[in-house]
């Protein structure tokens, strides 16, 4: 364990001049009080390291010391339905002042059952008991023969529960979690190509603009477009077995908002609390500035702890923006030379990190997981061409751009269908066709296409009026408002439409389409717009989404047969 001497303090970032070896990435204890460091340079016998809580009271002379180890965090069971801050330390009661130095939850006792005897080979990622219904499984790089197995019973977390014996005559003892470097993405058997989509249950995204479940998405809006107000929708209506947000740098009173508000809400699945398939990582724009770049690294090792142990795992940060803002102020700290808008050269790279921690697995212990992450980020003014917006569409598979004309006319969601796109869209067409809809990337396809035709129009349309428009541009522009209105808009506040199956998605896809077809035909033979613009069944239509739940898909079809009968009946009287 090394030791050196503090001599220079500003602000998060520390310099101090060292008697023994330490090593990039090492996590330090500074002060007397201990304040928890991470090194992030090292030049000669001087370190220079980030502090991830306030430095106030911090004297040159302090004693800094190393502990040979890189930043990590404990990872096992209880974790689950809790909040931490950006380091994995608990705050049971919300966002508080931790005591400085504060590093660990107390230990607690946890009834163990085991599934390995002595003699049995256990390897990393093999899971070799059961903690209150989590599995406990061995830390990668681990391979050894057990020699000894506790029996079933009730043990604290610091007491050893298998122990092995290494191929090089060593010894290994196991408890209930492990330690792991939280920039370092743990290993993998393999990485497997999407299956498919992570369903949300927001008809705009599912339809249009899919994320494959192990994929990468971006939520990209300004302030008051709806960002968290999506997350939080994502979190409770999304097909992941394990809910992981992490608020890396947000305004104080939005935190709050979403610690008041997510732990409360009903999980659909069980009927139970949400929180207790969540795990809410806080960290807001007042707290330290490097436990905030920190967060998302501790994020994101949460999801793939949670992934190797077979399941299903969405991640939702928010914001990558305060998190690059958190980074641009260290490195201003460490005077590095600032790259576009103040922010460091290698944000990059930093990105293109954390997202390619996504994906679709094997585990090491056999099974199949995911981690999903989505992160929303935050553009001055909504300009979508300032750095850690274009940087983020690089390494992204699924844009979806927020508006804010959209938002502020109440449209929810407020995701713009012109300037968002997804990548996944046609890896994950098979899906579709396997679960009821072998049309789904043509529809997909005709629907961007109207909406593409009828943007084009409407600045037209602005000038000259609809009405001065040919028929069939009339009509273009009628049927994209009903692709808005039916389709692509969802009420969060409705009990029937804030949640939209894959099942009902198709219905009303086919509906629309049907209905598009049938109208443009109309029109072509003759029919006026406005005659079509009258039908009776056309308000139904709109409201079809609310007025038709999960269990009346069949009249969905109705409607359908109604509207075209009143367009058949439209076209019989105009002919005469």
């Amino acid at each position: 364990m090394s030791e050196a001497r503090l001599t220079h303090v500003a602000g998060p970032v520390i310099r101090a001049e060292s008697n023994g070896a330490f090593h990039l990435h090492e996590a330090l204890a500074v002060g007397p009080q201990r304040l928890p460091g991470e090194v992030v340079e090292l030049n000669g016998r001087q370190i220079v390291a980030q502090v991830y809580e306030d430095t106030t009271g911090l004297e040159p002379g302090a004693i800094v010391t190393g502990s040979g180890l890189p930043l990590s965090i404990h990872l096992g069971p209880g974790l689950l339905g809790n909040i931490f801050d950006g380091l994995l330390r608990p705050l049971p009661e919300g966002i508080t002042t931790l005591e400085p130095g504060r590093s660990a939850a107390a230990a607690q006792r946890r009834r163990f059952e085991p599934r390995i005897a002595v003699d049995d080979q256990l390897r990393g990622g093999q899971a070799f008991g059961v903690a209150t219904d989590e599995p406990c499984i061995a830390p990668p790089g681990v391979l050894g023969r057990v020699v000894r197995v506790v029996p079933a019973g009730e043990y604290l977390d610091s007491e050893v529960l298998v122990e092995l014996e290494l191929a090089d005559g060593g010894t290994r003892s196991l408890m209930f979690g492990h330690d792991w470097p939280v920039r370092t993405p743990r290993p993998v058997a393999a990485r497997l190509a999407p299956s498919g989509p992570l369903i949300t249950g927001q008809r705009i995204l599912d339809t249009l603009f899919p994320v494959a479940r192990g994929g990468r998405a971006a939520l990209p809006g300004g302030f008051g477009t709806g960002k968290t107000i999506l997350q939080e929708a994502l979190a409770k209506w999304c097909d992941a077995d394990v809910i992981i947000y992490v608020g890396c740098g947000e305004r104080g009173n939005e935190m709050a908002e979403v610690l008041d508000e997510l732990p409360a809400l009903e999980d659909p699945r069980t009927g139970r609390r949400l929180m207790e398939r969540a795990v809410i990582i806080a960290n807001t724009s007042n707290m330290a500035v490097a436990a905030r770049e920190a967060s998302i690294y501790t994020a994101v090792t949460v999801g793939e702890y949670f992934r190797d142990l077979g399941r299903h795992v969405a991640l939702l940060a928010d914001s990558t923006s305060r998190w690059a803002e958190a980074l641009r102020e260290v490195s201003g700290r460490l005077g590095e030379l600032p790259g576009e808008a103040g922010y460091p050269a290698y944000l990059s790279s930093r990105l293109a990190e954390f997202y390619a921690r996504a994906a679709r697995v094997r585990t090491l212990g056999g099974l199949e997981g995911s981690l999903t992450i989505i992160g929303a980020v935050s553009p001055p003014a909504g300009d979508f061409s300032e750095p850690v917006t274009l940087h983020t569409r690089r390494y992204v598979r699924s844009f979806w751009a927020l508006d804010p004309e959209r938002a502020h006319a109440r449209f929810y969601p407020a995701i713009h269908p012109l300037t968002s796109y997804s990548e996944d869209a046609r890896g994950l067409a098979a899906w579709w066709q396997a679960n009821g809809n072998s049309a789904w990337a043509q529809h997909r396809e005709r629907l961007l296409a109207l909406l593409e035709r009828a943007a084009r129009l409407e600045r037209m349309a602005r000038i000259v009026g609809r009405d001065a428009l040919p028929p069939e541009q009339q009509v273009t522009l009628l049927l994209a408002d009903l692709v808005n209105e039916g389709l692509l808009r969802q009420s969060s506040f409705s009990d029937v439409d804030r949640y939209c199956s894959p099942a009902r998605q198709s219905a009303l896809v086919r509906l629309i389409i049907g209905f598009i077809e049938h109208a443009e035909g109309a029109v072509g033979r003759g029919l006026a717009p406005a005659r079509i613009a009258a039908l009776p069944g056309l308000a139904d239509l709109r409201r079809a989404g609310e007025d038709h739940g999960e269990d009346d898909l069949a009249g969905i079809d109705e409607l359908g047969q109604r509207l075209d009968a009143a367009l058949a009946a439209a076209e019989a009287d105009d002919a005469r």
